[in-house]
């Protein structure tokens, strides 16, 4: 491998959903990759430059938002995601050689693909209870040891195809069969992508206070610019009860006028608010821009004002000269 491959974090261990994300990214297959145990840690690598990037899971099509993820990209050294991986999701239900479906009365697994298994669960085995996992790779390879706590593990099939030693109870066990998980890949702060057309901006604003109207004010410097949000969720800072930050996505890139104007309003009114980044979007849907928010829209309104400006000046000159002196 070459000695300046590039060094992935992501969430592990190896077979995760968030490996296969990974491999998307051009060069990854050659490129050097580092399972890590939790999302703080794959991103704590980033920051401490032992890796160059990590790759972890923020979205899913059923559950939303990936809570960890929102909230360790919000705060400590920031970051910049750099691009977007979409991962269809499908689950399996693997137990050791010799278990029935009968016998399984503790399932483990990621909270997420809990959620999305619960319906089948209920279905067929209302009986099991939820064992908590690290990731749906990690409950899989757990049931290897010999006190495993667990009966079975709810994991991708590429999983189960990679380690043998596991019987497959039952496949497809997912309640919606279009279940998409999005990923990001994060690195430390550096040039952004370039602009594409289809691009998407993601920023944590922290709600400067509790009244009534505070986040109509955050939201309509996106609206009153035509620039479209495809999420927003709101998360605790920690610091006490009722304080929160908003994670949003809004359509563009920071080098878009409308795009750059809202950040500019979004400043004024809360000076704490994180940028994480402008990349392409992974579906490649082009961002539909009203005319009056064009770039050209906004560098001629400017022109106009600088006109006015510039008028009037000449006219305070003026002026002045012909003023008599005493």
């Amino acid at each position: 491998m070459p000695a300046n491959s590039p060094v992935y974090a992501f969430l592990g261990p190896v077979g995760t959903f968030t490996e296969a994300a990974l491999l998307q990214v051009p060069g990854a297959l050659q490129a050097t990759r580092v399972p890590a145990s939790n999302v703080n840690a794959a991103l704590e690598m980033v920051r401490g430059g032992s890796a160059d990037a990590a790759m972890v899971p923020i979205e899913n099509s059923v559950e939303g938002g990936v809570t960890a993820t929102l909230d360790a990209i919000a705060t400590g050294h920031e970051l910049r995601i750099v691009r977007e991986v979409l991962v269809p999701i499908s689950f399996v239900l693997a137990a050791r050689p010799g278990v029935r479906l009968a016998d399984v009365h503790l399932v483990s697994t990621h909270g997420h693909a809990w959620a999305q298994c619960r319906g089948w669960m209920d279905s067929n085995i209302p009986h099991a209870e939820y064992v908590p996992g690290s990731s749906t790779a990690a409950s899989a390879v757990g049931l290897f040891a010999e006190d495993c706590p667990y009966d079975a593990a709810i994991c991708a099939p590429l999983v189960a195809r990679e380690n043998p030693g596991l019987a497959v109870l039952a496949e497809n066990i997912g309640d919606n069969p279009g279940a998409v998980t999005r990923f990001i890949l994060v690195s430390r702060p550096g040039p952004l992508p370039e602009r594409t057309g289809a691009d998407k901006t993601t920023v944590v604003v922290p709600l400067p206070e509790d009244r009534p109207g505070a986040l109509m004010e955050i939201l309509d410097q996106f609206a009153s610019r035509g620039v479209n949000l495809s999420r927003i969720e709101s998360r605790p800072t920690g610091q006490y009860l009722g304080h929160y930050f908003f994670s949003i996505d809004a359509d563009g890139h920071a080098e878009e006028a409308r795009v750059a104007d809202a950040l500019a309003g979004l400043h004024r009114i809360s000076p704490g608010i994180r940028f994480l980044g402008s990349y392409a979007r992974a579906d490649r849907q082009a961002t539909p821009v009203p005319e009056h928010t064009s770039d050209a829209a906004f560098s001629a309104a400017g022109s106009w004002v600088r006109s006015i400006l510039g008028a009037a000046s000449a006219a305070g000159e003026n002026g002045s000269a012909a003023s008599p002196t005493a």
